[in-house]
């Protein structure tokens, strides 16, 4: 425990006395100047469940860091939550938030040169956010899931925040009545933490075991539950063992732990958010890794072995009673890069020697799942030359190609308005674009509305939808084709298709089309104009001008000279 920190300075420098100065008025011994240095990263929150409880959770990291021989610093990031501050620009706040969580960690852990960091992850954004900056600082990092909230009942059956969110659509349609919805989101959280079911939030709690960068064992978990208070002092302790041995997450994060994560995704039927995410963590990592491909390759070897809510019925509870995470990864082991290494400093395959799967009907074996068709599809064609992502799910769909003519909207408010007026009929593909990462901005746009109120007027399998937005994590409804890539605003053929074009969904052939001749589509393409941007100010003016395409995660990586 003699390698030298880069948070230390020599004794009576600028550097060291200016610290000693700040951190003594603070009530922190001056011994301490020498000890390693902990970031404890904290979306604290008032405004949204998913974060309420984070301060507890940072209390008890930080007396376990303390006690393992380190200091820790508390730092605050931003707090997107989906479902309340989703509300402004049209939900453009969301994905961008998760850039700026990435940027908010560099500012104050680089600039302070400190030498480890606890990312305390829950709500969806915050999860890549934290592991993006993870790859991109590359100093000793542990990420720890904050936990799942309870869900609720209603009437005698089942309610969690999905079934909010779809019934308030479904309302929106005449299907259901408002009351009803009242009653529901009374019932449906009852402790803190993120969406119970396999949405992004747990999905991407996966993510972060998969890559080995949480430890074994910790995903999914219930929110302020012994076990994740019992994790979270873990890797309080864990973390300062780390800094000494110069653990960093770039030896953790190789291809086969992206690969490994990409396989338990699948292995889940996890959100279709996870591979952008986990595309932008590559990316920042300086890994030269095409994640979208590995999804579109080990779509045919991955079962789903797991059918958690929205994808089957099971309880997200029911998963972790069953193993969680680390059960997924004990079935897949024959599949998996056991030579990776863990935030433990131990291989994956020695991890797994010490696993086991409390119940094989919850999280089967590869010979047994619940689905041998992948639960989530990669697509390509004509219509997204780069991408389009499907969430099949695991119930045997009855249509399998779709083709039928566009009816096109440049946003939702105008396609739930043709929803209500019955100007979308049974055969068409809806077309809603311009929500892309550039175009809205943050792939902001209510595409997700779209999807539920289409299910509430009874079309959900008469009809298809095309969007460059991205979807929550909870949807597994319909045939819905989603990030279709190159985005609209940037002129990929989404921004061609006009009134009445006939458009092909094929899930056998993994295909989407276009069926207009290549000369008409140049044609279009010359006469094509960018539309005006959106928002061209502040923070989603900034992040409109510098993201990259979603084929790297559409991290900040663009730079465009001042108009």
């Amino acid at each position: 425990m003699t390698r030298q920190l880069r948070s230390n300075f020599p004794r009576g420098s600028y550097l060291w006395s200016v610290r000693n100065a700040q951190w003594q008025a603070m009530g922190i011994p001056e011994a301490d100047c020498e000890k390693p240095k902990i970031a404890v990263v904290n979306s604290s929150s008032e405004l949204a469940a998913c974060y309420s409880h984070l301060d507890k959770v940072a209390a008890i990291v930080k007396d376990a860091i303390r006690a393992a021989g380190g200091v820790p610093f508390e730092i605050r990031t931003a707090a997107p939550s989906d479902f309340v501050t989703g509300a402004g620009a049209r939900g453009a706040y969301m994905l961008a938030a998760r850039d700026l969580v990435t940027n908010d960690i560099e500012v104050a852990v680089e600039g302070a040169q400190l030498d480890g960091m606890v990312c305390l992850t829950s709500c969806d954004k915050t999860v890549p956010g934290h592991l993006m900056a993870a790859a991109r600082l590359n100093v000793p990092t542990i990420v720890v899931p904050c936990g799942y909230q309870g869900s609720g009942e209603f009437r005698g059956h089942h309610c969690d925040i999905e079934d909010v969110f779809v019934s308030a659509m479904h309302a929106v349609t005449g299907k259901l009545d408002v009351e009803t919805v009242v009653g529901m989101s009374r019932e449906a959280i009852r402790t803190p933490g993120v969406c119970s079911g396999m949405g992004t939030a747990n999905s991407m709690h996966i993510v972060c075991e998969a890559l080995g960068m949480a430890l074994p064992g910790s995903a999914p978990v219930a929110a302020m539950s012994p076990k994740m208070k019992a994790d979270a002092a873990a890797a309080g302790t864990r973390i300062v063992q780390m800094v000494w041995d110069d653990l960093k997450p770039r030896d953790i994060m190789r291809p086969g732990a992206f690969a490994n994560a990409t396989r338990a995704v699948l292995a889940v039927g996890g959100s279709v958010n996870c591979i952008k995410h986990l595309q932008g963590v590559a990316t920042e990592a300086g890994l030269e890794v095409d994640v979208y491909s590995m999804f579109e390759r080990f779509g045919a070897e991955v079962p789903v072995l797991a059918g958690v809510r929205p994808v089957g019925e099971q309880t997200i509870e029911e998963f972790e009673a069953a193993g969680g995470c680390r059960a997924v990864l004990k079935q897949l082991r024959v599949q998996l890069d056991t030579d990776v290494l863990s935030v433990t400093g131990r291989t994956l395959a020695a991890e797994l020697d010490e696993a086991s799967v409390a119940d094989a009907k919850t999280i089967r074996p590869l010979d047994n799942p619940f689905s041998r068709r992948p639960a989530i599809t990669v697509l390509r064609g004509s219509m997204c030359p780069d991408t389009g992502i499907v969430k099949t799910g695991i119930i045997e769909r009855k249509v399998r190609r779709f083709s039928g003519p566009a009816i096109c909207f440049e946003t939702s408010d105008a396609a739930i308005a043709a929803l209500k007026d019955g100007a979308i009929r049974p055969g068409h593909v809806v077309v809603m674009r311009g929500a892309g990462a550039s175009g809205g901005p943050a792939m902001g746009g209510g595409a997700s509305r779209v999807v539920f109120a289409i299910d509430g007027a009874g079309l959900g399998d008469q009809v298809a939808l095309l969007t460059d937005g991205h979807l929550s994590g909870l949807v597994c409804k319909g045939l819905v084709v989603a990030e279709v890539s190159p985005e609209a605003a940037l002129g990929g053929p989404l921004a061609l298709v006009h009134d009445g074009d006939t458009v092909t969904v094929d899930l056998e052939a993994r295909r989407c089309d276009l069926e207009i001749s290549a000369d008409e589509m140049q044609r279009r393409r010359a006469a094509w104009q960018p539309p005006k941007p959106m928002f061209d100010r502040g923070w989603l003016q900034i992040y409109r001008r510098n993201v990259g395409p979603l084929p790297q995660g559409a991290v900040l990586v663009k730079s465009e000279p001042a108009p």
